[in-house]
């Protein structure tokens, strides 16, 4: 009643590899997350509903106005005035890929006049690189997936994201390069809004706890490559 007072677990995360993707044979979500949410609706006997995001902003103001129950997304203190987060159930490596063309060969040669640093809106990179950079402008992306496309498009000459999603564009674009390095290591874990009951927190709190150390996690993470 308090985590599923609908009769439904409606488990939120980003869409893209990290979290979910629709299989394109069925139209399901697969991932991580669905994993992990399949799991939990099934320990409290409801069905799961997930609900795909663009980006974490969409996530958070989904949580004020009550559009899910438990949400998968990275950890940071904006985020925590709106929700109530677990334990981190995995660490998330974030870097730079730079377009094809582009001579920056490290890290530190990003922060430059009339270098374009994409971003998706409000994420981890966002907030890293916002205080950070002093010479390199930001763009900030809607979505993973419009975080490519600028690259593509020639609106931005390096993506900050996490390596996930690096190295699924760079699939494609074989030209470009991911750098050596990290810019930070980004906790993620579950969330109930706040405001719900003490026992629904504390009932996925519980979860994740059992989730990493009957091995969950690290299964759902093999599965998802």
């Amino acid at each position: 009643q308090a985590l599923a007072p609908g009769g439904q677990l409606r488990v939120a995360f980003l869409a893209g590899p990290l979290y979910g993707s629709r299989d394109p044979a069925t139209g399901e979500y697969k991932g991580v997350a669905v994993d992990l949410g399949r799991s939990l609706a099934e320990r409290l006997g409801v069905p799961m509903q997930p609900i795909a995001y663009p980006n974490p902003a969409a996530i958070i103001a989904g949580a004020k106005s009550g559009e899910w129950d438990v949400a998968l997304m990275g950890v940071n203190a904006e985020r925590a005035a709106a929700v109530t987060f677990t334990a981190p159930y995995m660490e998330v490596e974030q870097g730079f890929l730079v377009r094809a063309g582009l001579p920056i060969t490290t890290a530190a040669e990003v922060d430059r006049p009339g270098v374009r640093v994409g971003v998706i809106e409000k994420s981890g990179a966002d907030a890293l690189l916002s205080r950070t950079l002093t010479n390199a402008t930001l763009v900030r992306a809607k979505s993973p997936a419009d975080l490519q496309g600028q690259i593509a498009a020639g609106h931005a000459d390096v993506l900050a994201a996490t390596k996930t999603l690096l190295f699924a564009h760079l699939a494609s674009h074989p030209q470009a390069r991911v750098l050596e390095g990290r810019i930070l290591v980004e906790p993620v874990a579950m969330a109930v809004p706040n405001g719900r009951a003490p026992v629904a927190a504390q009932a996925v709190a519980k979860f994740v706890d059992e989730a990493k150390g009957s091995g969950l996690v690290q299964s759902a993470i093999d599965r998802a490559q």
